[in-house]
């Protein structure tokens, strides 16, 4: 098995296309969406990248469990994170909400940390137009930003840079 897993959510979309482009630049990595992920994919493996979209807090409480988003917390409670390292990404759209652009990240940042885990790669905010971020901490944001709406072109080099940056961390 991989030493690194890289999960993400919703499939389809532009959340799986980085996501996949992500596992091919990383090269040796597992890969799974997240209503397939097994708590043994956790356990046994010592990183995790996580990737998101923008979401809204109705989708982290969902009640009636068509998100996996809940039961993925739940798998990361019952299996324990504690000294695993973590890398985030996440896809928003910084000019139709550039007051929330990948705050979802800031969920899976808070869950995670709150769990043990250190959260590795960082990204810088410079280059971005938002407003604000729930997932920015002062000058970077907790993991990558990526907006393949409004900056498709700068996706392949920000992810090449962030998968060398998260690889050194790791």
């Amino acid at each position: 098995m991989k030493k690194t897993i890289l999960m993400y959510w919703p499939k389809a979309g532009n959340v799986e296309s980085c996501a996949k482009l992500i596992a091919k630049e990383y090269n040796d990595i597992d890969i799974k969406l997240l209503d397939e992920l097994t708590e043994e994919d956790i356990e046994n493996h010592a990183q995790l990248i996580i990737g998101c979209s923008t979401v809204g807090s109705e989708t982290w409480d969902n009640k009636d469990n068509t998100d996996p988003w809940p039961q993925f917390i739940k798998q990361l409670e019952q299996v324990g994170i504690s000294g695993k390292k973590v890398a985030i990404f996440g896809l928003g759209d910084q000019v139709r909400w550039p007051k929330h652009f990948v705050d979802g990240m800031s969920v899976i940042h808070e869950q995670v940390t709150s769990k043990g885990a250190q959260v590795v790669g960082k990204w810088p905010v410079e280059g971005y137009e938002h407003q604000e971020s729930e997932a920015q901490d002062g000058d970077f944001f907790y993991g990558l930003a990526l907006d393949e709406d409004i900056q498709p072109e700068l996706s392949k080099e920000r992810i090449e840079k962030w998968v060398k940056q998260i690889k050194e961390e790791f």
